[in-house]
């Protein structure tokens, strides 16, 4: 399989357990030094670990995805072991105060390490076409 088949596998497989609310298949697909940059957080997330602990937060106040749905990816790659994978995604979530769509744009920048595709940036943003 080529490169850019490898990384929207990487992808295809971060998606279905976020869709999933897998909590640890979704975060074994990033790198522990994995960097996060998300329009609802005011900071930089400056590792997998600080994510982990904001993402149990976020549960502890009733979130949890619901469904989650990737469109229009596309992979540029960087050399032999980056590949930046952008895409568009819906997702319904629950949280506190019911249910909850949203559309954004995210871009997640995939480097091999020991032979596996993991996520080492991931940033979102809102989509203005939602």
């Amino acid at each position: 399989m080529s490169d850019v088949g490898e990384v929207r596998e990487a992808a295809a497989r971060l998606v279905a357990a976020f869709s999933r609310h897998d909590v640890y298949a979704y975060f074994d697909s990033f790198a522990p030094s994995a960097t996060f940059i998300f329009h609802n957080v005011g900071y930089v997330l400056q590792s997998r670990a600080e994510y982990e602990g904001l993402w149990g937060r976020w549960e502890a106040d009733g979130f949890r995805v619901l469904s989650c749905t990737s469109l229009n990816g596309s992979v540029q790659m960087l050399g032999a072991d980056v590949g930046v994978f952008h895409h568009s995604v819906r997702t319904t979530l629950a949280d506190g105060d019911g249910t909850l769509e949203t559309g954004e744009r995210e871009t997640i920048v995939f480097q091999k390490i020991d032979g596996i595709w993991l996520g080492v940036h991931e940033h979102l943003s809102v989509d203005p076409t939602f």
